[in-house]
């Protein structure tokens, strides 16, 4: 089997919401998301998905996938999707860095790979542990009293993990974490998460007056040094997402005892052998993980649910569905989330089937005959 054909379109994924808020004033209201397709030679189609959070938030940019992939595409004719180890190395070799723009490319062949087996990617990736995972509900930056009202509207959707986005005006983010977590019930769990939004000795300020408040703080600062600093200020639970973007980072920040849960994002990594590599690097390790990714629709949303699925339940934190937060789903048999869980699908591979129709002509074809755009 070898790949012969690699397609790229386009897709834009509108919030539900109208916007989407973080740190710094960052805002997104429209996601553009990249769809994958690969073909074989023997007629097998594999789909991948990578949609970053805009340039402003990760070294990433959709137009920079497109790009990327079109360098890189032509690198991969002949190879074998199914060999994973080797695609990587190649890809590895054919571009140096970029992650991101590999991560759709190895998430089409984790597909192919699934239908090849006739399994499910999330059996491929270590088993199904569980028969749903909890998942996490973002709630978008605005003033305290209409962030905490947003919890017993996400509550209703069975959500009990809540990432409070802030990493703003430090005293206004004090006000944000207080009222949020007024709000709460028992069994809920609440994540302040900045972003790298703040400076050092704003954080300091912000840990300090939330000591009473039983909340994770998450990638308070820019640098993981400054991140250190303050994991070692304050006794909250402490994430780290930002900064992690290989193995070397994942096992730095485990020897200095810098997090207690780390988020591990698809595309960030690379794709879903890499991320897969560090997330039972993880489990080795005993770090509790969010499984996710920086963004993306229904192809994204099926392979977080398998990323996650084959997470050893000991070392699960919570996961993410973003296909809910959008108003275009363009699979109709991505997963969907029920009761504020996520379930991967039980069909071989990623187990989605986009509406070819609907995604529209490729905007990039990369074949034998060359790169056509």
């Amino acid at each position: 089997m070898r790949i012969r054909e690699i397609a790229v379109y386009r897709i834009d994924l509108p919030l539900r919401e109208g916007r989407y808020n973080w740190s710094g004033g960052k805002g997104v209201s429209v996601f553009d998301s990249s769809i994958i397709r690969i073909e074989t030679d023997t007629g097998h189609v594999g789909w991948g998905e990578v949609c970053p959070l805009g340039p402003f938030y990760l070294p990433a940019y959709a137009a920079g996938v497109r790009s990327g992939i079109a360098e890189l595409g032509p690198h991969l004719l002949g190879y074998d999707p199914c060999e994973l180890g080797v695609l990587n190395l190649r890809m590895d070799a054919a571009l140096k860095g970029h992650a991101y723009v590999k991560s759709a490319i190895d998430m089409a062949c984790w597909d192919i790979l699934g239908k090849v087996a006739g399994l499910p990617v999330c059996q491929l990736m270590g088993g199904r542990y569980s028969e749903s995972v909890l998942l996490y509900r973002a709630i978008s930056q605005e003033s305290p009293d209409a962030m905490a009202a947003k919890v017993a509207g996400y509550r209703a959707e069975g959500y009990r993990r809540f990432q409070l986005k802030v990493g703003g005006d430090p005293d206004v983010d004090i006000q944000r974490i207080h009222a949020v977590a007024a709000q709460l019930q028992p069994g809920d769990r609440l994540v302040a998460d900045a972003n790298t939004g703040w400076r050092r000795h704003d954080a300091m300020r912000v840990v300090r007056a939330v000591r009473d408040v039983d909340v994770y703080i998450e990638q308070p600062c820019l640098t993981y040094e400054e991140c250190l600093s303050i994991r070692r200020h304050t006794d909250h639970p402490f994430v780290l997402d930002e900064v992690i973007d290989s193995v070397d980072m994942l096992l730095r920040a485990h020897a200095d005892l810098a997090m207690d849960v780390v988020n591990l994002k698809i595309s960030k990594l690379g794709g879903l052998t890499k991320a897969r590599q560090a997330r039972d690097l993880c489990a080795s390790l005993g770090v509790a993980m969010t499984l996710e990714d920086s963004w993306g629709g229904d192809i994204v949303t099926a392979a977080i649910s398998h990323f996650a699925q084959s997470c050893p339940p000991e070392v699960f934190f919570t996961a993410t569905d973003f296909n809910s937060y959008t108003t275009v789903q363009f699979a109709a048999d991505a997963p969907q989330r029920i009761n504020g869980t996520l379930r991967a699908p039980e069909s071989p591979g990623l187990g989605v089937t986009p509406n070819e129709a609907l995604l529209g002509n490729p905007l990039i074809r990369v074949t034998e005959s060359g790169v056509m755009a």
